[in-house]
């Protein structure tokens, strides 16, 4: 057999879907897995027949590969990742190309590129979404790393993505941690989009006294229309399913959400960032607080929530919660991106943010009709500093804003908890404030503290104090 094209480390079920997405397309490849009966199982099994080579060595598993050797690890994020390279190191030779397609945290991807390129090694990090479904017939990939490496890889990676018109959805990002970066971001979206979901459907489920059948039918009518979505789309089915006794299989699954941390590094880095990432944290605290299920079962007999009240109009209110979960999606975005555009500046990265939005439109977890909007925007405007800048989604924002209000206003009256629906809210009020009671705050911090202040009415770089406990007189510092 001629030697592999490419070489997989890790055959869970990623890497062996990815392996196989890679046969399909014409490319030979090598595996190697830490426990050889499970490369002999995938051999023998769904590998059988393929140009498919298994190595029970990493000697062997490197020999198999043509020069440049092209690795794509497929192994648990974090110490792992650094393990395998180190032990790849010495079998290797100067511009081999190593390419970490796990779940990295950026931070790691930026050592490991500066440390690799001082030995003359190729590094690439790039971000894979889409799961199981996607790794097999075509993930979103997001590689970034050493630009001299991308050329080289860019036909064989882009033949394997999920295609949006026709384009596929693996384009460069940028140097360095940029490409795991940028999953990170979609991660962080991700736990967004889910969290506005379940809101949408407790408060609908509570407020409407309807069941299962009914609010996967609204789910169902929403995916065809501004919310068409992966994640609405399986809420639909998720929704229709059944236990044997005929009642919801949903309703019997503990309700405490588990989290791998991806979505915890999006709102730590935008908390170091200083961007105001509230819906994502939102949505993190949310599981947070999902998961202290014996604390909120015995506060539900103690504490006091809201009142039972009747839905006048259900039409209209299920177009309200459809309102709000459409601004609350746009709000999302656009703080993500916002963070985005300041990561990009702080590392010199240049992300084009409408490849981006396009790197998402297919094959990853928040696909969507909604990501074709937001590359339209960066192409009528590449510069833009917010999507809310944007005529269609200021049009789209402020025409959804009643229905966004009176949903959270149903809510509050009921007692349902909606994080992410008000945290949305509270920016969007927030960031159309031409003035805010922040004022307020550096008042009460040069009282305790001689923080000083900047005035309205005086140049920018002017400060002062004001001697709050004496005479009350200003100075300026």
């Amino acid at each position: 057999m001629s030697l592999a094209n490419i070489g997989v480390v890790g055959l869970a079920v990623m890497g062996r879907n990815l392996v196989l997405n890679l046969s399909d397309k014409g490319f030979r490849v090598a595996v190697y897995n830490r426990t050889f009966s499970r490369t002999e199982k995938f051999l023998q099994g769904e590998a059988a027949g393929r140009e498919i080579t298994g190595a029970e060595s990493l000697e062997d598993f490197v020999a198999a590969l043509e020069s440049p050797r092209v690795i794509l690890l497929m192994v648990k994020a974090g110490r792992p990742v650094d393990a395998v390279i180190d032990q790849l190191r010495p079998l290797l030779s100067p511009g081999d190309i190593i390419v970490d397609g796990g779940n990295s945290h950026y931070p790691d991807t930026e050592r490991r590129y500066h440390d690799l390129k001082a030995q003359g090694f190729r590094f690439l990090g790039m971000g894979i979404s889409g799961g199981e479904e996607g790794a097999r017939h075509g993930p979103s990939l997001m590689p970034g790393g050493d630009p001299e490496a991308w050329p080289l890889v860019r036909e064989m990676f882009q033949s394997i993505a999920a295609k949006a018109d026709g384009e596929p959805c693996c384009q460069w990002v940028g140097e360095g941690g940029a490409g795991h970066y940028v999953k990170m971001v979609h991660n962080g979206i991700e736990y967004g989009d889910m969290q506005l979901i379940v809101e949408a459907w407790q408060l609908m489920r509570e407020a409407l006294q309807v069941d299962n059948d009914a609010l996967a039918d609204i789910f169902e009518h929403w995916n065809s229309g501004v919310l068409d979505s992966y994640l609405i789309e399986i809420t639909s089915q998720i929704l229709r399913v059944r236990d044997a006794d005929g009642s919801s299989r949903v309703d019997h699954i503990l309700d405490s959400a588990g989290q791998k941390g991806t979505g915890k590094w999006t709102a730590i880095d935008a908390l170091e960032q200083g961007i105001p990432l509230t819906l994502v944290g939102a949505a993190v605290n949310a599981r947070f607080l999902s998961a202290l299920k014996s604390e909120r079962v015995k506060a539900s007999s103690l504490l006091q929530g809201g009142s039972e009240m009747a839905v006048g109009n259900t039409d209209e209110f299920v177009q309200q919660v459809h309102d709000a979960l459409y601004a609350s999606k746009i709000i999302s975005y656009a703080q993500g991106f916002m963070l985005m555009r300041q990561a990009s500046e702080k590392f010199g990265w240049q992300l084009q943010y409408g490849d981006i939005a396009l790197l998402w439109r297919e094959g990853c977890i928040i696909r969507s009709r909604f990501l074709k909007d937001i590359k339209a925007a960066f192409e009528r405007d590449a510069g833009i500093e917010n999507l809310l800048f944007d005529d269609f989604f200021s049009t789209a924002v402020n025409s959804a804003q009643t229905g966004w209000r009176e949903s959270i206003v149903a809510g509050v009256a009921r007692g349902i908890p909606l994080p992410a629906f008000s945290s949305a809210l509270s920016f969007y009020d927030g960031y159309r404030s031409a003035i805010l009671p922040a004022n307020l705050i550096q008042a009460q911090r040069d009282y305790f503290g001689a923080h000083t202040y900047r005035r309205l009415d005086q140049p920018e770089d002017a400060v002062f104090h004001t001697h709050w406990t004496e005479d009350q007189h200003e100075e300026k510092w």
